[in-house]
């Protein structure tokens, strides 16, 4: 690992709870990228809620399930809508499987929505056959991470959102040493913005160094 990298980390998590806290998550925050359908489909099913509806989403570490998640149970809890959450169905043991397969039937038969998750597609995780396929029924998305490009774009987009002059150098030195999630970096960015109003000065790397070492020594 980068010894930049390691040293900053610490000044930037200072910076988010100094500065400003991540927004919650919704589905209106989420950065979609190549997500753009399962994202479609979460808001129709959260929209239009007289029906059963299934949606899995599997993905890597970092591709937005657990933000998908979260965003969907608030927006259920507002609403309040008939929404059951399963996360990591992978981890799931015989008991928690079987109940999930009890809570999907009834579901399907009472009305409601079952969003759940996992790191593989359902029948690739060893699952239980009977809820393996119970999961496959219904609507299945993978989920992509964010490339650095479309990361880069959004952080662009975001910037100018603010009114905020943006140097490409400075874009690459926060993909490049800080926390690589978005929330984090808009973050990051609006406390940089901040940063610049104050001291009156333009957005560069070396005000976000001493931005960060700042909040290291606060």
């Amino acid at each position: 690992m980068h010894s930049t990298e390691h040293h900053y980390k610490s000044p930037t998590k200072q910076l988010l709870l100094d500065i400003q806290p991540l927004p919650p998550p919704s589905l209106d925050n989420f950065i979609e990228g190549q997500n753009a359908e399962a994202l479609f489909s979460l808001k129709q099913a959260l929209t239009h809620a007289e029906e059963a509806r299934f949606i899995y989403l599997w993905g890597a570490q970092g591709s937005g399930k657990s933000h998908l998640l979260q965003a969907c149970e608030r927006m259920a809890r507002q609403s309040n809508l008939p929404l059951f959450i399963a996360d990591d169905t992978h981890t799931l043991d015989e008991a928690a499987q079987i109940a999930l397969f009890d809570q999907f039937n009834q579901l399907r038969s009472s009305g409601g929505i079952l969003i759940s998750s996992g790191i593989a597609a359902p029948m690739q995780m060893n699952l239980r056959d009977d809820l393996a396929t119970r999961l496959a029924w219904g609507l299945v998305y993978q989920l992509h991470p964010l490339t650095d490009e479309e990361k880069a774009q959004a952080l662009r987009t975001h910037a100018t959102e603010r009114g905020m002059k943006l140097p490409d150098e400075v874009v690459e030195y926060c993909l490049r040493y800080l926390r690589r999630d978005l929330p984090t970096l808009m973050a990051v960015l609006d406390a940089l913005d901040v940063w610049s109003l104050t001291e009156k000065k333009p957005v560069t790397v070396p005000m976000l160094k001493k931005l960060l070492q700042h909040n290291l020594q606060a």
